[in-house]
């Protein structure tokens, strides 16, 4: 039986993504796993043996046609592939068919709306809403996902402009907070200014208790505040995540 004969410069690939780039007028390309690539641009993977399927530089991925060593010193100054690779990666554009991208939007905008409705409330009712609401008043105000951006960073986008539509909020932390020492009233009176609500202060013996609502983005100013005037002697206490009511019940 005789054997197979293929190109010594061709690789074959599957179930690949492929990033192309043009330079010099020269098509550019890598093999990458699907999925993988924009993970590496948001930086949530870092090991690039988990991007790239090969550490080599095409002119054409689907045909296994690989790029000249001339060719890439004309165009990268370098015929360093894995540095090239990473150039590419970076700076390409990715290859995806429209039903690949169309998946890919639909999957971030579920993720985008579901990471609002798990951190804000609706402030009349203190009710959360539920992710179906969300994306239903996403598509109202025509929210467009941004492929390049995480969710959690087009979350914070999506709360500004749904609140022109609908009652939101984030969600509240009730934090309680134990100080104590000569600077308690100097460093209670500026702990104040960054809570949303002071439900109680006890003084007892010098030592101040509070309890208080807090935007889940002044926990770190707070804490670093009492960490760095009580020498980290003060106490800083999450009493519940999230300030919501569901059904009758208020959750504490």
């Amino acid at each position: 039986m005789s054997k197979i004969f293929t190109p010594t410069n061709q690789i074959r690939l599957t179930n690949v993504a492929v990033v192309r780039m043009k330079k010099l007028g020269k098509r550019f390309e890598i093999a990458c796993y699907r999925n993988k690539v924009v993970s590496w641009r948001n930086k949530l993977e870092k090991d690039l043996d988990e991007v790239l399927q090969t550490h080599t530089v095409f002119i054409n991925v689907s045909k296994g046609q690989v790029a000249k060593k001339e060719d890439l010193l004309k165009a990268f100054g370098t015929d360093d592939q894995t540095e090239i690779c990473k150039e590419i990666l970076t700076k390409g554009e990715l290859q995806v068919s429209d039903k690949e991208r169309h998946s890919a939007l639909d999957s971030m905008l579920k993720d985008i709306a579901t990471t609002v409705a798990d951190k804000c409330i609706n402030p009349e009712t203190k009710r959360p809403y539920t992710v179906t609401m969300i994306e239903k008043a996403m598509k109202d105000v025509h929210y467009s996902v941004k492929p390049n951006r995480n969710a959690k960073q087009q979350a914070l986008d999506v709360i500004q402009q749904l609140k022109a539509v609908m009652p939101l909020e984030r969600a509240q932390t009730r934090l309680r907070v134990t100080i104590w020492g000569k600077n308690a009233k100097k460093l209670r009176d500026k702990i104040v200014k960054l809570v949303a609500k002071l439900e109680t202060e006890e003084w007892d013996n010098g030592t101040l208790n509070l309890v208080c609502l807090i935007d889940p983005g002044r926990y770190r100013d707070i804490n670093e505040m009492v960490t760095t005037e009580t020498q980290a002697s003060g106490l800083l206490e999450v009493l519940n995540l999230k300030e919501i009511v569901e059904g009758d019940e208020i959750l504490e």
